[in-house]
């Protein structure tokens, strides 16, 4: 089977995605044929060489790098199915894509509505699910609308900043509602980029100037005094069916994050190898974890996710009370990741969760080929 790891890309994620992708490269079992496709940060897409696959196999802690040469620069031809791409007019063909990209332009539906219109077989959730769990104002009113938890919120747009007069009334209304101290941070963007606590009005304002450099859109959460818990959640939550391994959806052993910064920011998160401490299973009672697994599958299904997501959630220390924070579609497969370790820990170890990925987007893909698309 040809399969396409793709990674860079145009986001504020693009070096986490390298490091990403080469991990997840190694997973691919060696039976199968890999195609490295590097995007760089200017959106072009390029093959990349098999010297490159092999220095990733040899090296476990190498990250890829992308090689920018104008005779390997892809094309793509929607509705060729398999061989869309093509290299010099010379078509590649692809069985099924991998997107390691991680953000705007990877996470955020537009890559995957690509595929759809190629009509290749893809890893992960579908365009709309991408797209509406990117924005995490549209998550959290679309889990507001099934009664689940979520942290009391505000969302600014910029809109609202051009217009003093609507600013300073959004700001007072905010500080009513909502109290110090307040989680700033843009809506569509991750890897907390562009994510700051403000304490008092001046903080606040710094912060929303802040995350309106990376969206359109800013949300602005309650802090709670929280501990931080994760759980990984695979399969497809539209098709599933109870005997079907492949997309049958499974939360895994939820894991707590006690980060050593402020918060779990994108230092904490990549740069900082002490920078949280990472507890699987996370220190809660056997019933608190299966209400996490229980409530992850239920924002899971709400949301039509499909392939792979973590979901993340906040414990409040002080009322014990659970709300969900976010779900990733594409999270980081990084050594140091969550999602694998989770999923590791419940005995899915890293080469077989790849595999069940890659068959549970060629289940979805060919179920899909069975619907009506014209009379």
């Amino acid at each position: 089977m040809n399969i396409a790891v793709i990674y860079g890309g145009r986001s504020g994620e693009h070096e986490i995605s390298l490091i990403s992708a080469a991990a997840i490269t190694r997973g691919i079992k060696k039976e199968n044929k890999v195609i490295l496709i590097g995007i760089t940060k200017n959106g072009k897409w390029y093959l990349q060489d098999d010297s490159e696959y092999k220095r990733i196999i040899d090296d476990s802690k190498a990250a890829f790098e992308i090689k920018e040469d104008p005779a390997k620069l892809i094309s793509v031809i929607p509705g060729n199915g398999t061989e869309s791409f093509t290299l010099a007019g010379k078509a590649l063909k692809i069985d099924i894509a991998f997107p390691a990209l991680h953000g705007t332009y990877g996470e955020d539906g537009t890559i995957q509505g690509l595929f759809e219109m190629c009509d290749i077989p893809y890893v992960g959730c579908t365009h709309l699910a991408s797209s509406i769990t990117m924005d995490k104002e549209k998550t959290k009113m679309i889990w507001q609308s099934v009664g689940l938890p979520v942290v009391p919120y505000v969302c600014m747009k910029r809109s609202t900043v051009l217009d003093s007069t609507l600013y300073d009334a959004f700001i007072e209304a905010t500080e009513k509602e909502l109290g110090y101290p307040l989680f700033v941070k843009p809506c569509c963007a991750g890897s907390s980029n562009g994510a700051n606590k403000a304490n008092n009005r001046k903080e606040l304002s710094f912060a929303i100037m802040e995350a309106f450099n990376w969206d359109h859109k800013v949300l602005i959460e309650k802090a709670i005094n929280a501990r931080e818990v994760e759980c990984s959640v695979t399969g497809n939550s539209v098709t599933y069916a109870p005997e079907n391994d492949i997309e049958d959806v499974v939360a895994y052993i939820p894991g707590e994050i006690a980060p050593s910064h402020t918060f779990y920011d994108f230092d904490a998160k990549y740069n900082d190898p002490n920078g949280a401490r990472l507890l699987i299973p996370a220190e809660l009672t056997e019933n608190d974890l299966e209400k996490i697994r229980k409530t992850a599958c239920a924002a899971y299904k709400a949301l039509d996710a499909t392939g792979l997501s973590r979901v993340d959630f906040f414990i409040d220390r002080d009322t014990k009370a659970v709300y969900l924070n976010e779900i990733n579609t594409l999270p980081g497969f990084t050594p140091i990741s969550m999602f694998p370790k989770m999923c590791d820990a419940a005995g899915l170890n890293f080469e077989d969760l790849v595999d069940l990925l890659i068959q549970e987007g060629l289940e979805r893909f060919n179920s899909k080929k069975n619907l009506r698309t014209s009379r």
